[in-house]
C-alpha cells in the first residue's frame, strides 16, 4: 500500500511539474549572443579556442552568471568550472549537467555553448520557482572539449600524462593551457572522481547533422556515443629537385600520403555499419613547387560504437601503409595521440525520463546514436548518463553558420529541466 501511495504521489508531482515549469526562451538566446562576443576577431569570426584570451574572458563572464544564480563556483585543478547548488539531502549524490564553451577555430556559437547555457537556465528556473531538489545539483563547464574532452577526461582520471605536452589550438600545450585558465597540471590527481560519485550526468547539444531537420523531429534522445581514436602520421621520403629528378627515381612523400588517404577511405568502407574514418589535416613542410616533398605530416581519426572495430580498422590501415611505403620507397610512422574516448551507452532509465518529459510537452523525438564525441561520455565513468540533441540548421556545425532557433533550443531545454526533476524524485524513491 505504501509503495502504491508513493507511486501515485510521484505521478502527481511529475504531472504538476511538467505542466508548470518551463525555461525562458528569450534568455537562452540572449545568452547565446552575449557569449558569442567573447573571442571574436576583427572580422567578427568566432575564435574562442581553449586557453585563448577569448576563452578566458568567456569563462569569466559565465562564472559571473553562475554566481549571480546563487551557485557556489570554483575552478578545479584541471581548469573545469564547477557550480554547486545544495539539495534537501546532502547525503545524496549530485545530479550534474553541463557542457563546454570553447570552440574550434572559426567555429559557431551554439556547439557547447547551448548546453552550458541550458545548464545555467535549469538553475535559474528552479530559483524562480523556488524549487529545491532532494539531490544536490552541479553545473559543470568542461575545459577544452574540442581538443579531445580534456577537462572531462581529467575528472575521470583518463587524461594521460603524455597528453599534457600536446599543443592546443591556442598554441599552448595542454599543461600550459590548464595554468592559463586557473588550474594546476601538477595536481590533476586531486580532481579525479570515482564511479558512483554522480547520481546522473546530463548534456544537451546541437545535432551537428541533418537527421532531425530532414525528418521534422524536435529532438533526438541519444542511445549511445561512438568511440574516437586519433593518430598523427609522418610520411618520410627524400626531398629533391622537382625538375631534374626522374619520375621513376623519386621518394615522394606526398605520393605515399595520397595513396594512404585513399587507403583509409577504402578500409573504412570495407566494414559494415556506420563507422567513419577521416584524414582531416595534411602538411607538406617543404611547400615549394620545385621541391619533391621529402616529408608529409597528416592526421587520422576513426569513430564507431565498437572499440574492437576501431582497432581492426586501424590494423588494416597499418597493413596498407606498409604496402604503400614499400611501393613508394618511403617510411610511414603512426603515433597515437593518447586522446582516445571509448564508446558509451546512455542510461535506459534516463532515456525513459527524457521520453516522459518530451511527451508531456508534446515534443516529437527519435532515438539516435551520436557520431560526435561529447564530455557526457567521459562522465559515464562516474554515473548514469543522458544526452539530448536539437536540430542544427542545414546540419551545419563547427562553422560560423551554425544555428538553432530559439524555439528549438527551448524545447530541448525543457526536456533537460524536467528530466532533472523527474530523476530527482525517481532516484529518491529507489533509495527508499
Amino acid at each position: 500500500m505504501k509503495s502504491i501511495l508513493l507511486a501515485v504521489t510521484f505521478v502527481f508531482f511529475a504531472l504538476s511539474v511538467l505542466a508548470q515549469v518551463k525555461v525562458n526562451e528569450k534568455r537562452i538566446e540572449q545568452r547565446i549572443f552575449e557569449l558569442a562576443e567573447f573571442g571574436k576577431n576583427e572580422k567578427g569570426e568566432g575564435q574562442r579556442v581553449a586557453y585563448s584570451q577569448g576563452d578566458i574572458a568567456g569563462r569569466a563572464y559565465f562564472m559571473d552568471l553562475m554566481r549571480k544564480a546563487g551557485l557556489e563556483v570554483h575552478i578545479d585543478f584541471a581548469g573545469n568550472i564547477v557550480g554547486k547548488r545544495a539539495g534537501k539531502d546532502p547525503s545524496k549524490k549530485p545530479i550534474a549537467f553541463g557542457s563546454h564553451i570553447d570552440m574550434v577555430p572559426n567555429g559557431g556559437n551554439y556547439d557547447g555553448a547551448y548546453g552550458s547555457i541550458t545548464a545555467l537556465e535549469i538553475i535559474e528556473v528552479l530559483n524562480e520557482n523556488k524549487i529545491i531538489t532532494d539531490h544536490p545539483l552541479e553545473v559543470i563547464i568542461f575545459q577544452n572539449e574540442e581538443g579531445g574532452l580534456v577537462g572531462s577526461r581529467a575528472m575521470t582520471g583518463n587524461l594521460k600524462k603524455e597528453a599534457l605536452s600536446q599543443k592546443s589550438a591556442s598554441g599552448l600545450t595542454i599543461a600550459e593551457g590548464i595554468k592559463a585558465i586557473g588550474g594546476n597540471p601538477d595536481r590533476l590527481d586531486e580532481v579525479i572522481r570515482k564511479n558512483g560519485d554522480l547520481a546522473a550526468f546530463l548534456e544537451i547539444h546541437i545535432e551537428q547533422s541533418k537527421v532531425l531537420e530532414k525528418q521534422g523531429i524536435d529532438v533526438a534522445i541519444v542511445e549511445g556515443i561512438v568511440g574516437i581514436d586519433d593518430w598523427d602520421i609522418t610520411v618520410i621520403g627524400m626531398a629533391n629537385h622537382a625538375g631534374s629528378t626522374p619520375m621513376n627515381d623519386r621518394q615522394d612523400a606526398l605520393i605515399a600520403a595520397s595513396k594512404l588517404v585513399i587507403a583509409v577511405n577504402e578500409v573504412v568502407n570495407s566494414y559494415e555499419g556506420t563507422q567513419v574514418g577521416s584524414v582531416g589535416k595534411i602538411t607538406v613542410p617543404s611547400g615549394a613547387p620545385n621541391i619533391i616533398p621529402g616529408k608529409v605530416e597528416m592526421s587520422l581519426q576513426m569513430r564507431d560504437l565498437s572499440e574492437e572495430k576501431i582497432k581492426k580498422m586501424f590494423a588494416d590501415v597499418e597493413k596498407r601503409a606498409e604496402q604503400i611505403a614499400k611501393e613508394t620507397n618511403t617510411e610511414i610512422k603512426f603515433e597515437n595521440l593518447n586522446l582516445a574516448s571509448t564508446p558509451t551507452m546512455a542510461s535506459r532509465e534516463i532515456q525513459d525520463k527524457m521520453v516522459q518529459a518530451a511527451e508531456s510537452f508534446g515534443i516529437s523525438y527519435i532515438s539516435m546514436q551520436s557520431g560526435a564525441g561529447h564530455d557526457v561520455q567521459e562522465m559515464a565513468k562516474l554515473g548514469p548518463i543522458g544526452l539530448v540533441f536539437i536540430p542544427s540548421k542545414d546540419g551545419i556545425s563547427h562553422n560560423p553558420k551554425e544555428y538553432s532557433s530559439p524555439s528549438e533550443m527551448a524545447k530541448g531545454a525543457n526536456i533537460m529541466l524536467n528530466t532533472v526533476l523527474l530523476l530527482d524524485k525517481s532516484l529518491t524513491l529507489k533509495l527508499k
